[in-house]
């Protein structure tokens, strides 16, 4: 029987959770949820911000945080931090470990075991306010440090040997993929959220490979996590004295660097020069230093240089070099000290931004981006075209949703492709592993040193089998020495691909999202998905559907669901629109959201110049119509100048945007209200740092089509 205080919060949170707009079972599972971590001795250092947050009435927030537990999925967990079953926290984090240890047991037997654990420099600090102020939280102020350090505890108390970075050092993904098969363990663990926002963390594992897990093997590891009752820790001190944590030496990271610089293809191509921004992440002891030590007349953005994993001086504090505006500062600095080349990497240094000044010689300013597409598309001609290699049958590994282009420059310098792998670098690693071991994959044969590239459109390209995982250090001294031959040539990136698009036809590819918060948002995913499965839509924005796959169809080229995990990778939706366009829908495996990928072809040999605008034109007019469809599935309207909110804010808020604020927004102006900016402010903050510039493009898209009479005000208000 509950303690008459604790029966009173259930009976209150159950009166709560009944006023929201919620299935009944998810209300009853998150109670039954909430009931175990207000009684049971382990969730204890929580009780105090659960009894606050009841206090304060918090109820959707109390319902997402306890409806589910974290889906270990991609791998491992990765959320927000907080407190409850579906936030990340020492018992997500602590039962993963678990669970780990239990797989890697069955797995390698009762002999010796090891594991190498990397992490970023990420603090919470509850910048989304979910926490209850001045009240005590365990996870308040929890570094990845201190994550790694809590899992290590769980794998020494598990008789498993830990290989820790040194105090005050940070390890990049990618160097933890080469760690592992360096100091030949057992597996690994990365405490990262990647380029999540700052209080998201997670908890990514790999093999003895490098890799991460694929199906059915990832399954077989998530029902043990999910079997995990009890947590098994040894105080970190007793496992340091009994040689179950040790120190990652100097000289793993010395042939990490090696393994780079081993790479570069054209050591007289040194022109180029670079500016890099790390993000405030762990870049700068991986592309910095690899290109420093290459011979590159490198320059790091300074006021983002510095390790913080609050990134304050990122945009909408969102590292993610897929992000154009990520590398907004790092251009400007670049303009200063007259740099020719932008690079970036997120906080775990895998994915690579870039951006190049454009015609050579270019006025401050004139910066092109670079889609992780086309960064692929230029790495890979490169490599192709400046260093063939006798003996070998060249191989070019590719996801599905990556763009058909790299596809084509790689036929055109007759590379075999594998180019339909599901989304996620753990199925280019394992197609590796399976040539390394086997010496074929899907009937092909092949061996390592055929391997050329391996790429995913979100920025992910690896130029070596040492990794198994994407590494921006790799492919940023591939792109700077082709960088540096343009320039020599009085050329820059720029040409160099549009010689690409006159070869192999131009290809616009686009990426929208739709992020869907909490059990709501959840659900809305899974509606459009099962809506959208069992009626595809025939025609998009005039296109005639000419072919329908559903990737978890058995009957399909990937045969027979192999387990949950399987289906779930699986879950992605394909329309052909002839041989010129098509768009693919899955749902994201590590954020709460949709991602549509849009693709149209052009063919070889057209004028660009007319082109690039059609195609172009034709991307954008299918994504929205596309966009307007699947929400419309869900009871979700919003007019098409509300289309160019930007991706990174949430669905609900560009609902609110539309109906609520615009046009309150127009009234005030029309009113000459002193303190709209005080007001607009402050229905702008949920949306993220930064909101104005998240909003822009819509204004000027509004008042393109409203023009209302306050148009001037309007984009005064939203000007940079």
């Amino acid at each position: 029987m509950l303690a008459p205080e604790l029966q009173d919060l259930l009976d209150a949170t159950r009166v709560g959770f009944a006023a929201l707009d919620v299935a009944p079972p998810i209300q009853e599972r998150a109670l039954s949820n909430l009931q175990r971590w207000i009684t049971e001795p382990m969730y204890s250092s929580y009780l105090a911000q659960v009894q606050a947050m009841v206090a304060a009435g918090r109820w959707a927030l109390l319902l997402d945080c306890f409806y589910q537990v974290l889906p270990f999925g991609t791998g491992g967990r990765r959320g927000p931090v907080g407190i409850g079953p579906n936030r990340y926290n020492t018992y997500t984090l602590g039962s993963s470990v678990q669970g780990h240890a239990t797989f890697l047991r069955a797995k390698r037997g009762d002999g010796p075991l090891s594991v190498v654990i990397a992490y970023d420099v990420r603090e919470f600090r509850d910048t989304r306010g979910e926490l209850e102020p001045n009240v005590p939280s365990p996870v308040l102020g929890m570094t990845s440090r201190a994550f790694a350090e809590l899992a290590a505890e769980v794998y020494a108390a598990q008789d498993i040997v830990v290989w820790l970075p040194a105090e005050d050092t940070f390890v990049s993904t990618p160097e933890l993929s080469f760690s592992i098969r360096h100091l030949r363990t057992d597996g690994g663990l990365n405490i990262s959220a990647s380029h999540n926002p700052p209080d998201d963390n997670g908890g990514k594992f790999y093999n003895a490979t490098g890799a991460q897990e694929v199906p059915p093997r990832d399954e077989e590891m998530a029902e043990l996590v999910e079997a995990v009752t009890h947590i098994e820790r040894m105080p970190i001190d007793r496992a340091r004295a009994g040689g179950l944590v040790k120190v990652i030496g100097p000289e793993v990271h010395r042939a990490y660097l090696d393994t780079n610089l081993g790479l570069s293809v054209n050591p007289q191509a040194r022109s180029a020069r670079v500016v890099f921004t790390p993000l405030h992440g762990t870049g700068r002891t991986t592309v910095a230093e690899v290109l420093e030590e290459a011979g590159f007349a490198i320059d790091i953005e300074p006021t983002q240089a510095s390790y913080d994993g609050q990134f304050p001086n990122v945009p909408f504090r969102v590292p993610n070099p897929e992000v154009p505006q990520s590398m907004e500062r790092a251009c400007a600095y670049a303009d200063q000290v007259d740099a020719d080349v932008v690079m970036a990497c997120d906080p775990d240094a895998d994915r690579l931004g870039l951006m190049a000044k454009h015609p050579l010689g270019a006025p401050k300013g004139e910066w092109r981006f670079f889609t992780g597409n086309e960064i692929a598309c230029l790495a890979a001609h490169y490599l192709l075209t400046a260093k063939p290699r006798a003996g070998t049958n060249p191989l070019v590994i590719k996801t599905e949703v990556t763009s058909r282009l790299l596809e084509r420059v790689a036929r055109l310098h007759g590379a075999r492709v594998i180019g339909n792998l599901l989304v996620g670098f753990k199925y280019v690693g394992d197609v590796l592993e399976r040539i390394e071991t086997h010496g074929r994959y899907a009937g092909m044969d092949a061996t390592l040193d055929d391997f050329v590239l391996g790429a995913e459109e979100s920025h992910g390209v690896l130029v070596t089998p040492a990794i198994r995982d994407k590494d921006a250090a790799g492919a940023s001294l591939v792109l700077a020495e082709l960088a540096s031959e343009e320039k020599d040539r009085g050329r820059t990136l720029v040409d160099s691909l549009r010689e690409i698009w006159r070869e192999a036809g131009y290809v616009r590819n686009e990426l929208r999202n739709t992020v869907m918060r909490g059990a709501e948002g959840r659900n809305r995913i899974q509606r459009i998905q099962a809506l959208l499965r069992e009626n595809p839509p025939k025609e998009i924005a005039g296109y005639t559907v000419t072919a329908f796959h559903d990737r978890q169809d058995p009957s399909g080229p990937f045969g027979e669901i192999l387990s949950e995990t399987d289906r779930a990778s699986r879950d992605t939706l394909v329309w052909e629109l002839g041989d010129e366009a098509r768009i693919l829908l899955r749902p994201s495996g590590t954020e709460p959201k949709n991602k549509i990928y849009v693709e149209v072809c052009g063919k070889p040999g057209s004028d660009l110049s007319q082109e690039i605008p059609r195609i172009n034109k034709k991307a954008r007019e299918l994504g929205d119509a596309f966009l307007d469809r699947m929400l419309r599935l869900v009871d979700i309207e919003l007019p098409a100048w509300a289309f160019a909110v930007s991706d990174l804010v949430a669905v609900e808020h560009k609902v609110h945007f539309a109906n609520t604020l615009v046009p309150e927004l127009v009234e005030r102006l029309a009113n000459d209200d002193a303190a709209v900016d005080a007001w607009l402010d402050a229905q702008l903050k949920p949306y993220g740092k930064d909101a104005r510039g998240l909003v822009a493009p819509a204004i000027q898209a509004y008042v393109e089509s409203a023009k209302p009479s306050v148009a001037p005000k309007l984009l005064r208000l939203f000007s940079a």
